[in-house]
């Protein structure tokens, strides 16, 4: 124990040296930070503001995006899905895609198939060789144009990450400044005592990767297509 710890201070010693000060054995207050960007940019925009940069951005990044009102909603959706090959399809079990008429419509026109937590493999299976997955997505963030999904057991991740494309409904009201609203949402139901996802999924359009010679490559180990739909609040 005494030379572990003679060792332990011997290495202190020679960072701090490094570094051109004295060993420390209490933690240092930090400086106050010049600015608040983490929390504050893009806060002041309007929510039609945040809408309109949430999907430029996206469009950047190979995402189709689609705002729809409510009577056009599952017009859009199915326009959608005959864009990018029409079947098959796997829908997340999300209730609210049931409540919006989305889940009956897919099923209707397409036969889709929706995910059940009591299919086990049956579900993976599905969304393995779906051509599209569609799911709702909690929120959108507008400085990196992705959206945020949680998991449950009726929203399994295998729908948005294994079909060829996948498709996103998320509301207008949803569209946050960045990833630091989110975090800020996620405090208050952790103090509210709900409880939490177990997954949280950030997506920021279509799988890629640049890893060779910073070429990026979409779709390398997921899906080739994204879409979000962007549901009017009336």
């Amino acid at each position: 124990m005494l030379i572990n710890q003679q060792n332990r201070d011997t290495f202190l010693s020679e960072i701090a040296a490094q570094l051109g000060r004295a060993v420390r054995h209490q933690p240092v207050v930090a400086d106050k930070p010049v600015n608040d960007y983490a929390q504050t940019r893009l806060s002041d925009k309007t929510q039609d503001e945040l809408c309109k940069e949430f999907t430029e951005f996206a469009e950047t990044q190979k995402v189709k995006c689609v705002v729809s009102r409510p009577e056009n909603l599952i017009a859009d959706v199915i326009t959608l899905c005959k864009e990018y090959g029409s079947t098959p399809v796997v829908i997340s079990g999300d209730q609210r895609l049931k409540d919006l008429g989305i889940t009956a419509a897919l099923k209707q026109q397409f036969d889709a198939y929706e995910w059940e937590p009591n299919n086990g493999d049956e579900n993976i299976h599905q969304a393995e060789k779906a051509k599209i997955g569609l799911v709702f997505a909690e929120a959108g963030l507008t400085e990196s144009g992705g959206v945020v999904l949680f998991s449950a057991p009726e929203r399994g991740r295998s729908v948005s990450l294994l079909p060829e494309t996948s498709i996103f409904v998320l509301r207008k009201s949803d569209i946050l400044p960045r990833v630091a609203q989110m975090a800020q949402r996620l405090h208050k139901m952790a103090e509210a005592g709900e409880r939490m996802p177990s997954c949280i999924n950030l997506i920021g359009g279509p799988s890629s990767t640049a890893d060779i010679e910073l070429i990026k490559v979409f779709g390398v180990h997921g899906p080739v297509h994204a879409a979000y739909v962007v549901l009017e609040d009336c």
